[in-house]
C-alpha cells in the first residue's frame, strides 16, 4: 500500500542507499572475478580448506544456482556456493567462499549475534510483511493502536537488520585472517578485502533503509494524531 506525502523523500533516500551499495559491490565483485589467483584454488577447494582446519569435516560445500546466492545454513550445517564461486578460482570467489566459512565457524563457536539473527527471523518476516499494511490500515481508520501494533512489528525487522551488521563483518574477519595465514599473497588479499568490503555495505544500506522507513512510519503516525 503507497502513501505519498513529504515523508515518501525518506523511502526514496533509503531506495537510493541501496542501489548505491549494490552498485558497489557488483563492481567489485566483477573487477575481482576477472583476477585468477595465484593458488589456482576454487572457492569449493578453498571453503573445504578452512573448514576442515576448523574441524568442521562434517559440514558439506554444496553449489545453489545463481550469483551472489552464497550462504551457510546453519539449520542444517551446509555451505552453499554460487555459480560465479563453486568452481571458479578467482580472487573474488576465494573471499566469498572464505566469507561463507566465517558464518560456518561462528556457527561451530555459538557466535551470540549469529543465534540471535536467527532466532529474529521469523518475527522479522512477519514484521516486514504485516507491519506497513497494519500501519496504513490503522492511518486510514484513525485507529491508533492498530498503527502503534505496525511499528512494533517493524521494529522486529529494523532489530534484524541490526544483529545482522556485526554477523557479517564479524564473518569478513575471520575470514581475511584466515586468508592471510599463508593461503593468498598480500596482493590478492587486498582485492579480497574491496569485496568483502563492498558486500558488507549492503547490509549497511538495508540497516539504514529499514530505520528511515521506521522513522517515517513514526511521523507519519504523529502527524496524523497532531491533526485529529
Amino acid at each position: 500500500m503507497l502513501y505519498y506525502d513529504s515523508t515518501y523523500i525518506l523511502v526514496l533516500i533509503g531506495f537510493l542507499l541501496a542501489m548505491a551499495a549494490q552498485g558497489l559491490v557488483s563492481g567489485s565483485f566483477n573487477k575481482w572475478s576477472d583476477v585468477i589467483s595465484s593458488t589456482g584454488l576454487t572457492g569449493r577447494e578453498t571453503a573445504r580448506r578452512i573448514l576442515d582446519a576448523g574441524g568442521m569435516h562434517d559440514v558439506p560445500v554444496e553449489h545453489i544456482s545463481g550469483s551472489m546466492t552464497d550462504n551457510y545454513d546453519p539449520e542444517n550445517n551446509v555451505l552453499y556456493l554460487s555459480d560465479t564461486v563453486y568452481n571458479e578460482n578467482t580472487v573474488a570467489a576465494i573471499g566469498v567462499a572464505a566469507h561463507e566459512c566465517g558464518h560456518a565457524l561462528q556457527d561451530k563457536e555459538a557466535y551470540f549475534p549469529l543465534r540471535l539473527r536467527s532466532n529474529l527471523v521469523p518475527l522479522a518476516n512477519i514484521g516486514s510483511q504485516a507491519a506497513v499494511p497494519l500501519f496504513f490500515a490503522g492511518l486510514v481508520l484513525s485507529f491508533e493502536p492498530l498503527q502503534k501494533i505496525g511499528i512494533y512489528c517493524f521494529l522486529f525487522a529494523v532489530l534484524f537488520y541490526l544483529v545482522t551488521l556485526p554477523v557479517e563483518f564479524n564473518a569478513s574477519r575471520r575470514a581475511v585472517a584466515i586468508l592471510s595465514d599463508g593461503i593468498l599473497p598480500d596482493d590478492e588479499l587486498s582485492g579480497v578485502k574491496r569485496v568483502l568490503m563492498a558486500a558488507a555495505m549492503t547490509y549497511v544500506a538495508s540497516a539504514l533503509q529499514s530505520m528511515l522507513q521506521l522513522v517515517r512510519l513514526i511521523l507519519l503516525s504523529g502527524s496524523r494524531r497532531r491533526r485529529d
